[in-house]
């Protein structure tokens, strides 16, 4: 029996969110029901809603830093049991049989992973994100969350920590290591906690000293605004990694210059315009440009487990669902430190 729950909706490309109502699928044999309680709001759920990364599917339940309780398993379920609590990532599911499945990525599933929203899930019915009261989701594509985490503050690391976490431990970051953080907001400033954690020297690139002390309070060693031309000059060749956390268009050029021989510059920030490059930025030293994705479940885990070990929760501002557009708003002016929560006791 399917069960109708009160969620908040974009009915339309680029239109306000309404509170609305939903239809969840029946508990099947492997499913957990989880009981919502905070959701983070990612800027992608606002380049989803607004069709900046092409055309989405409506109405659109955003939402993929679920963080809640079990309700309910099915027959099936192993790993679960009511009153966990549990979060939900990017993906709800993915084919399971291709060669990154069973290597443990199935965010690049060769068939297509199955996003928490706006995607089709295999028995062809659209899928809703966590602006909601309940989701039911596969216990394969189900996290534990720490005791040592508070939910409010873990549900943004279902996106923003794993996002920032799988690059760094790709790229080996750690002592020794010298690692510039483009970017201060939602992701960045969850790359500056975990950089630090892993031993690394962290800077932080930003378009002005505005949020410096912030910056070093989380664990970064430097911080330069990017807005300053001398900037450039001083750190040229300093990095072994730069992780790019903006969604805005970049001189690459320019930041390419800032890596040691050898170095590379990750993406993780997704831009909704095309880049321009000189590929002599690359050839000459020898450095890699590179793009990142979240992670797939097992190593989502063990970023959850590692923040909890460190206590890393993300900085949030906790709001009720009634001000989900004006948040909206807010991250797009970048006012916000660092990610919005929503109350889902509010809805």
């Amino acid at each position: 029996m399917t069960t109708t729950v009160a969620a908040y909706a974009v009915p339309s490309g680029k239109a306000p969110l309404e509170r609305t109502t939903i239809e969840r699928r029946e508990v099947g044999e492997f499913d957990v029901l989880i009981d919502i309680k905070f959701v983070g709001i990612c800027h992608s759920d606002i380049h989803m809603a607004r069709e900046g990364w092409g055309e989405g599917m409506f109405p659109m339940v955003p939402g993929h830093e679920i963080a809640g309780v079990v309700e309910a398993v099915g027959s099936g379920v192993t790993r679960f049991a009511v009153g966990d609590r549990v979060g939900v990532g990017c993906m709800v599911d993915s084919c399971r049989e291709c060669e990154n499945c069973e290597a443990g990525l199935e965010q690049c599933c060769l068939k297509g992973s199955v996003g928490t929203y706006s995607a089709f899930d295999k028995n062809g019915e659209p899928t809703y994100g966590g602006y909601s009261e309940k989701i039911v989701v596969d216990e394969n594509f189900t996290l534990r969350i720490p005791d040592g985490l508070a939910l409010d503050v873990a549900a943004p690391l279902l996106c923003a920590g794993i996002t920032t976490y799988s690059p760094l431990k790709r790229w080996n970051v750690g002592p020794g290591k010298k690692i510039a953080i483009l970017g201060m907001g939602g992701l960045g400033h969850m790359a500056v906690k975990i950089a630090h954690a892993l031993g690394a020297e962290v800077t932080v690139l930003s378009q002005s000293l505005r949020k410096q002390e912030d910056g070093l309070k989380l664990g970064a060693d430097h911080y330069y605004a990017t807005s300053d031309p001398k900037t450039f000059e001083e750190l040229a060749g300093t990095f072994d990694i730069i992780l790019s956390t903006v969604s805005a268009p970049l001189n690459f050029g320019a930041y390419l210059a800032l890596l040691k021989a050898n170095g590379a510059l990750v993406n993780v920030g997704a831009p909704e315009e095309p880049i321009a490059l000189n590929l002599f930025s690359l050839i000459g030293g020898g450095k890699t440009l590179a793009g990142s994705m979240i992670g797939g479940i097992a190593e989502t885990q063990e970023m959850l487990d590692f923040c909890s070990e460190h206590g890393l929760g993300s900085e949030i501002e906790l709001i009720s669902a009634s001000g989900i557009n004006e948040a909206y708003e807010r991250v797009v002016a970048s006012d916000v430190r660092y990610r919005f929560v929503i109350d889902m006791a509010t809805i």
